[in-house]
């Protein structure tokens, strides 16, 4: 069943990207080249094999497209039929190199680890070596016809296709369905052809489409070197090296092998960039009806949708390969102009949980919902995504291209999603730069990130999101790396888009002091699950689990006295796959009983506006613990 599904969601993948620019002009492409394959030699085999000595080295005419050879053959109509050559040698070179790629590159992991380890060191010296020395090397050695053209260069694209799949398989192999199957006594080849070559069957066919295109040039190369076709067989490679002389006297009888060579090798790259989107590497813009999921997004059908939040989720899990369940299925709301913050330790699953409402978990995470709803849609269905919801992600070099001027970054925003002219776009960015308190906007949209300060690009990213108008921001930790001063002028500004725009906020951060300040409410994760949902003004005081307790104890105050040691957590937070069946903190917590390590707790009432997933929860009142300050001035008890 879970073949069937991935198989069926790749269709559906393939189908939606032959239905852009890229793959309509790749599946054209393909197409007319193979026609010309085909039926080429059968049509117009006669007229390129036809001596005519009294139409000798001619021009182009009405007759001779192209002129003829020094024979009088026609010259078009042998670039016709040269294609089917060219191509079969072509291709006979590609199922060489990926099939010599795979095998050295799966190798070290079947293999015995002296063994692996030679086969890993010997392509690392061969890929090191300079492919076009590597090449003439191996022509040199098989000699003078296409049969050795065919196995140098196939061998010559061996290295690079071996050394993608050994890192490639390297990082499945140590994958715990690996292991499972290694321990079960599964055989070498059934273990490559059932658990590693499947998980990395898309970047490896998307390599060895685009290489192709290497090939064909590298093989019309050693043709017109003489080292490739032989006559009376010609090829390309062979016909351009025929037409070279006279290049002066007739430029468009040698420039046709040539662009012949071109303009394939740009298909076979185009095929790559269309199986690229179809494996799920590129986003395509258009939405894919047949996906399983409706055209038209559905609307929330709670009956009390006019009350509804404008993010529903419930049971909303995140999962990776080898049973890693990085979120386990957690439930929120974010209400409309709500403030809401999302804290815990690194690796607890914030992030992704972020990302899987906006449909961004990267490549192979796997997000499934019992109800996801954004303003009572399915974010991943509904095209309006783009405009209604914001991410302000922790690096914004990673989110600015830093060879693109900052402006233009903006308003190709605006031209995609909002299907602005260029003019109309630039006109938005420079007037969203100058909304987030850039000073003279016309003149840094010119300017590329590299130009400005930290807390000028995280401002431009800011910016990038205002772009449309968004209901939704997601800011996921916007203040790291950033000093005192710039932090508070991002959280400043957060604060005013809110107000202005009227958009909610989802705040990521470990700091619970930049949590207090900026939001409302308080979503508190731990090993993939929400263990705590209070309001901010009960942060401090009102905490009834002992993870939040001790994060807010970790909190350093101007008030805390320099001696004093601040509280720690014992352990490390759970890796995705390792909790146990009970509480993912019941082994770093010094309160837990038999019963938390046996049971996972369901986050429960505890009060107004207060839930707890805790056996055991805290009760603040009765701890009575003297108060301290954080840093926006709230009263707060260890």
């Amino acid at each position: 069943m879970p073949h069937q599904d991935q198989d069926t969601s790749l269709r559906h993948r393939l189908g939606r990207a032959l239905r852009t620019p890229i793959g309509v002009t790749a599946l054209t492409g393909c197409l007319l080249v193979a026609l010309v394959a085909v039926f080429g030699p059968v049509l117009l085999g006669d007229q390129a094999a036809r001596v005519d000595t009294d139409a000798i080295n001619q021009g182009g005419s009405a007759a001779h497209l192209l002129g003829t050879d020094q024979l009088g053959r026609d010259i078009a109509a042998r670039v016709v039929v040269a294609t089917r050559l060219t191509l079969r040698l072509t291709l006979l070179a590609a199922v060489v190199g990926v099939g010599g790629g795979l095998l050295l590159g799966v190798a070290p992991a079947v293999v015995g680890r002296r063994l692996g380890r030679l086969i890993t060191a010997t392509v690392g010296v061969l890929v090191a070596f300079p492919g076009l020395l590597f090449l003439l090397f191996l022509a040199t050695i098989f000699g003078v016809g296409s049969t050795g053209a065919v196995f140098a260069v196939g061998l010559a694209m061996v290295p690079p296709m071996a050394r993608l799949v050994q890192n490639l398989t390297a990082s499945v192999a140590g994958s715990d369905y690996v292991a499972a199957a290694r321990i079960l006594g599964v055989g070498r080849f059934r273990l490559v052809v059932r658990h590693l070559l499947p998980n990395i069957a898309e970047p490896s066919v998307l390599f060895a489409a685009q290489a192709t295109g290497g090939i064909l040039v590298a093989f019309s190369g050693l043709s017109f070197l003489g080292l490739g076709v032989q006559p009376p067989e010609y090829d390309w490679g062979w016909l351009l090296n025929e037409q070279l002389n006279r290049i002066y006297v007739n430029p468009a009888a040698a420039l046709a092998p040539g662009a012949a060579v071109v303009l394939t090798g740009l298909v076979f790259g185009l095929v790559g960039e269309a199986l690229a989107q179809a494996g799920g590497r590129r986003t395509s813009q258009a939405p894919d009806p047949a996906a399983g999921r409706p055209a038209t997004a559905p609307v929330d059908t709670d009956p009390d949708n006019d009350d509804a939040p404008l993010v529903r989720a419930r049971d909303l899990r995140v999962t990776f390969p080898g049973g890693r369940h990085a979120v386990r299925g957690i439930s929120l709301d974010i209400g409309a102009g709500e403030a809401v913050g999302l804290v815990g330790e690194s690796g607890s699953g914030k992030s992704l949980s972020a990302l899987a409402l906006a449909d961004l978990v990267p490549h192979p995470g796997r997000v499934d919902a019992g109800t996801l709803r954004f303003d009572g849609h399915d974010p991943r269905a509904d095209p309006r995504l783009g405009t209604e919801l914001s991410m302000v992600f922790q690096d914004p070099m990673a989110s600015l291209n830093p060879a693109l001027r900052v402006g233009r970054q903006l308003a190709e925003v605006a031209e995609v999603h909002l299907g602005a002219s260029r003019a109309q776009a630039m006109a938005r960015a420079t007037d969203r730069l100058g909304a987030v308190r850039i000073p003279s906007p016309e003149r840094r949209a010119r300017q590329r990130p590299r130009e400005y300060s930290g807390g000028m690009r995280q401002r431009a990213v800011i910016a990038m999101g205002l772009m449309g108008e968004p209901k939704l921001i997601i800011a996921d930790e916007p203040t790291t790396a950033l000093d005192v001063a710039v932090q508070q002028q991002v959280l400043d500004l957060l604060a005013e888009v809110r107000a202005d725009s009227g958009a909610a906020l989802l705040l990521i951060s470990h700091d619970l002091a930049v949590v207090a300040q900026v939001c409302e409410r308080v979503l508190v994760m731990y090993g993939g699950l929400v263990v705590e949902d209070l309001p901010v003004a009960g942060l401090i005081r009102g905490a009834a689990h002992p993870y939040t307790r001790a994060l807010v104890g970790a909190v350093p105050t101007m008030a805390t006295d320099p001696g004093t040691e601040l509280a720690t957590i014992p352990g490390r937070p759970p890796e995705p796959g390792e909790a146990g069946p009970g509480c993912p903190f019941a082994p770093r917590c010094t309160g837990a009983r038999d019963r938390c390590h046996d049971e996972v707790p369901d986050l429960t009432s505890s009060g107004p506006g207060h839930r707890v997933a805790c056996w055991y929860p805290v009760d603040a009142v009765a701890v009575g613990a003297p108060a301290r300050t954080i840093s926006n001035g709230a009263e707060a008890t260890p």
